[in-house]
């Protein structure tokens, strides 16, 4: 075991998040810690690495375990370290060592006494040992891993914003390896490529991981086991996400129906008792049935703790064929190209998802599209388009001096009062918050009742951004209902996988600067991308490209269903291999100069020469970045390649 909890009860004032709870986490668990909002999830997480005291019972962990905590608070933490300083702070101990060595190796200059050599050869010898020559290469990798490029990483930590402080904590807090890690919405402030960086690595994680988010499809693919914080007690699951989810709803109905049962017989001996407890021959039976009924352990009937409540949209009138047409827009920030030259339509029946990395603009897209960022092209509204945008600064539409209630009445829906407040129940605002003023709502809270007036609407166009952020998962499952339901057209942007693979039955991305449009849902998107890199060579950071060759490739695409490519597109597939060949044998070259110079970093003596350290050390950073150049080159063209299939005549 490496923590646990031994009959805790834990309580805030008068009310109770757990009572008498027993879990023990064990080595090598993945196990996702679940419950509504507001059931105390994140308070466990503190009582187990001890920032709160339970009220009884007690908190076991085992000598020597190493305990690391990602969460929302360590955001108030600030420093003018870069970011890469930041990250390699999880090694402690090989930096004091470093820097002994430095000292060492000073003193040794000076002196040439012998027992100063044997000290810094026993230094040098330890930071082999604990992998100190390439904690540099490591930490980058999980920086760049995370989203980050190489300028950024030299960048200091207080120029980024939250979401990305909170990516440098968890890069530093996975690469000191502890026994166990406590992560609390990891994938909150990640992008799609991040969270599947994340995945990976957590799947190969030594120790073990509990994991509190909202995200399902990051559950299923990380746990093997759940506890389920639930009417104040911890239930327990063997299995991932979705095992749950039947599992709950098989214990669900046993338990009611075993309620039922019981009830029933408890009325039966009520009317026994009630019919002959006057009665002095009867009076006996009467008084043992009284004492059974005191001493039976009753069952608790199933509470539905979140109503199913349904969203039901209206729409006022149908629009054309096409609901927005893009032309030829382009839009830069100075040298941050977003989009150059591209075009696109939106079509009525449209659920589009616009999905990528952080950075590739598609909030600054989905603006473009609801006209409220400049660029350079055309943006043309179809025919009866009535169109409602969600985004994070629509809270600065709200009236901070309304009520929920209030503002969700000024929205001109025509629903009832009742319906309004069902309405705000199914975003988490539930009895007298819906009396509350706007004005003291949290961010959060403010952002789930603009998204409440944003589905409220008569639109039948949306444009959603980000959400599902303040969401907990019933209400993420709510409104895919309510969006598979919709009979409008919606473009939106998210992270959240389910969500997506839910509620889009197209996929925009921007690859290029260009907007590239995929006919299907996520899932189909998934497995056409799965079967585009089969058929790509796997393309490693650091290794030399092993694939098949590219005159293979361009026969593939040129032979597909025996039909001939036309000329002007033979011309440029030939062009295109001759790059992808050219590529290939500069890759092998540059790979093959990288690992010489990576096997001199792990030569200890050339650390004894601070001048021809240095140069190595520049020269493997230089190698390491026209490596990560020629890899996306290499990527691009490949992918070109591929589009040239849609030019077969």
């Amino acid at each position: 075991m490496l923590v646990g909890l031994q009959n805790v009860t834990f309580e805030f004032g008068a009310r109770v998040i757990v009572s008498d709870a027993t879990w023990h986490i064990q080595p090598n668990e993945r196990i996702g810690l679940i419950g509504y909002n507001g059931t105390g999830k994140s308070t466990l997480l503190k009582v187990l690495v001890g920032e709160y005291l339970p009220s009884s019972g007690t908190v076991e962990k085992s000598r020597g375990t190493t305990i690391g905590y990602l969460h929302q608070d360590l955001l108030s933490f600030d420093t003018n370290q870069s970011i890469l300083e930041v990250a390699l702070s999880a090694f402690e101990k090989v930096q004091q060592l470093e820097k002994e060595i430095d000292r060492l190796g000073k003193l040794l200059e000076a002196t040439g006494d012998e027992k100063t050599l044997h000290e810094y050869s026993d230094a040098l010898h330890e930071l082999e040992t604990l992998g100190g020559y390439d904690i540099h290469h490591r930490t980058e990798e999980v920086l760049h891993g995370l989203g980050f490029s190489q300028e950024d990483i030299v960048r200091p930590y207080k120029e980024f914003s939250g979401g990305w402080r909170m990516r440098v904590l968890l890069a530093k807090m996975i690469l000191q390896q502890p026994d166990l890690l406590l992560l609390d919405e990891p994938t909150n402030h990640l992008d799609l490529p991040s969270i599947e960086w994340l995945e990976k690595y957590l799947q190969h994680y030594k120790g073990s991981v509990v994991i509190v988010s909202h995200d399902k499809f990051f559950l299923n693919r990380m746990i093997t086991k759940v506890v389920e914080v639930y009417q104040k007690q911890l239930h327990f699951y063997n299995g991932n996400y979705e095992f749950y989810e039947t599992e709950k709803a098989m214990r669900v109905e046993l338990q009611q129906r075993a309620f039922e049962n019981q009830q029933d017989y408890i009325r039966q001996q009520e009317r026994f008792i009630e019919r002959f407890r006057a009665k002095a021959t009867k009076a006996a039976a009467a008084q043992s049935a009284m004492k059974r009924l005191d001493k039976i352990d009753r069952i608790e009937e199933v509470e539905i703790e979140r109503p199913n409540i349904k969203i039901n949209f209206r729409i006022d009138k149908t629009p054309g064929k096409i609901l927005c047409e893009l032309k030829h827009v382009t839009k830069k920030f100075g040298e941050n190209v977003i989009v150059s030259n591209t075009s696109a339509e939106i079509e009525r029946g449209d659920k589009i998802a616009l999905i990528g990395a952080n950075g590739k603009g598609k909030s600054t897209l989905l603006r473009i599209i609801a006209g409220v960022e400049k660029f350079d092209g055309e943006r043309k509204w179809g025919h009866n388009v009535d169109e409602s945008f969600y985004a994070q600064h629509q809270l600065e539409a709200l009236d901070l001096n309304n009520t929920l209630l209030e503002e969700m009445k000024a929205c001109g829906s025509q629903k009832t009062e009742q319906e309004l407040r069902t309405l705000l129940g199914c975003f988490l605002f539930s009895g007298d918050d819906t009396d509350k003023k706007i004005k003291v709502l949290s961010g959060g809270e403010k952002a789930r009742v603009a998204l409440a007036k944003t589905i409220v609407s008569k639109a039948n166009f949306l444009m959603l951004d980000e959400p599902t952020n303040h969401l907990d998962m019933h209400s993420v499952e709510l409104l895919v209902e309510s969006l598979n339901k919709y009979e409008g057209s919606f473009i939106l942007v998210s992270h959240d996988r389910y969500f997506i693979s839910k509620a889009a039955n197209k996929i925009w991305e921007i690859v290029d600067h260009e907007i590239k449009e995929f006919k299907g849902s996520y899932a189909e998107w998934i497995e056409w991308k799965e079967r585009m890199a089969r058929q790509a060579p796997k393309i490693e950071q650091g290794k030399p490209a092993v694939a098949e060759q590219p005159a293979k490739i361009v026969q593939a695409v040129k032979l597909q269903n025996g039909t001939p490519i036309n000329k002007d597109g033979r011309k440029e597939l030939q062009r295109m291999q001759k790059q992808f060949s050219q590529l290939e044998e500069k890759i092998a070259r540059v790979t093959e100069k990288k690992n010489q110079v990576e096997a001199s970093l792990s030569d200890p003596a050339i650390y004894s020469d601070r001048s021809k350290f240095g140069e190595a050390e520049k020269e493997y950073k230089r190698q390491q970045a026209e490596l990560t150049d020629l890899n996306k080159q290499y990527e691009s063209i490949f992918e070109k390649i591929i589009q040239l299939e849609s030019e077969i005549e």
